[in-house]
């Protein structure tokens, strides 16, 4: 791409969603040789390290960076593949069947051996640990976590203000949900972490006194954040989902798991761009309205003109949907099933997604929709779909 979409922002939004994660490292990849370089990335969870993956590396190296990460976390798990790969191919099982039992087995080796650079066992259970402690608060520890990003991530970079960078989290005694942004923070490992928390896998992280937890137990995407936030501006944001609010209706207790799941953790994606649309519409009108007001009527010592005035703007906004759909065969462990294998396929399927988007060139135009809104999706058929 030679020249830069007409937007002022270019934003890039990622979905918690473990594992699945490195389907947005695809999508990036993608935009990255388009030369769609966001502006801001703001992620939950997993969509939080990548988020500090890219703002944390100079263009050039942030695929590499991206690549270094999930390739580490997804070395051989507790029970390598040769004990347990002739068994599935001694049964004559094949397709789905026989994939489905090798996601089951490499998770169950991150149950019990974790995901190296990521989390790993405690050598104490929780139920044995001492009450108030680390320990005792969760069946993992993710201090490789942190070595891992402080290796990985330019942390000095991320604050430089060269990309502004958000990752959200949710305050373990407020309940109250936050997001560090760099508008507003000073971003380290911890913010990122504590992003990530989710317990009773992962200790919360303290942070000035306080404990936080995983944001995606309060929302897993951070559509909203972005597109409400102050001053606005023309954005074309790239949504990046792990989960898919839709879905077929379950026919057993492992599907209704797997959707339960998908349900949990979509934060009804597609409800929250059909409200802020909504919403921009009636600014935009509100925008022409003040318009044929009298230059006589427009004074500051009225307070509620200045609302209206504050609340007014015309603005325009692209919002490109990008959801992984599951395999089958990955079922109800595939936010932690982090097989080498998998996550190449998560990543291509981004990768592919993206492509598929962008071939489109609507995707990057200025929508002239009533609303100043337009959006985008990938049909079952995989091609773009304008709402």
């Amino acid at each position: 791409m030679s020249t830069r979409p007409p937007f002022e922002c270019i934003a890039l939004l990622l979905q918690g969603g473990g594992a699945l994660g490195s389907y947005q490292a695809g999508v990036y990849q993608a935009l990255a040789e388009a030369k769609l370089h966001p502006d801001w990335v703001a992620g939950i969870s997993i969509g939080a390290i990548n988020s500090a993956l890219i703002a944390g590396n100079p263009p050039k190296k942030r695929v590499d960076a991206l690549r270094a990460f999930w390739e580490s976390i997804t070395s051989a798990p507790l029970i390598p593949p040769a004990l347990w790969s002739p068994l599935l191919g001694s049964g004559g099982w094949s397709g789905d069947l026989s994939r489905g039992w090798i996601n089951q087995m490499w998770a169950f080796g991150t149950l019990l051996g974790g995901a190296p650079g990521f989390f790993r066992p405690r050598a104490i259970s929780p139920w044995l640990a001492p009450s108030g402690t680390e320990g005792a608060q969760s069946f993992y520890d993710t201090k490789p976590l942190r070595a891992t990003l402080e290796r990985l991530v330019d942390f000095d970079r991320i604050n430089a203000g060269g990309m502004r960078c958000s990752v959200g989290a949710v305050n373990v005694t407020t309940g109250n949900f936050v997001y560090f942004d760099t508008a507003t923070h000073v971003i380290d490992p911890r913010h990122v972490m504590a992003s990530g928390a989710l317990p009773p896998g992962f200790p919360a992280i303290e942070i000035d006194g306080e404990f936080y937890w995983d944001g995606g137990l309060v929302s897993n995407t951070p559509l909203q954040w972005v597109l409400e936030s102050q001053p606005r501006q023309d954005t074309l944001a790239f949504q990046v989902d792990l989960w898919s609010a839709r879905g077929e209706y379950p026919q057993d207790l492992i599907s209704q798991d797997v959707r339960l799941k998908d349900i949990r953790f979509s934060s009804r994606t597609r409800h929250g761009t059909d409200q802020f649309r909504k919403a921009q519409g009636l600014r935009r009108a509100l925008a022409r309205l003040l318009e044929r007001v009298p230059d006589s009527l427009k004074t500051d010592d009225d307070p509620e003109l200045r609302k209206l005035v504050a609340a007014a703007d015309d603005k325009v906004y692209n919002i490109a949907h990008l959801i992984y759909r599951a395999k089958r065969y990955e079922g109800a462990c595939k936010d932690y099933e982090f097989s080498r294998a998998t996550m190449e396929e998560h990543w291509a399927a981004g990768y592919d997604d993206a492509v598929l988007t962008l071939r489109h060139p609507e995707v990057l135009q200025r929508p002239a929709t009533p609303d100043g809104v337009a959006t985008f999706d990938l049909s079952e058929l995989r091609e773009p779909k304008r709402r």
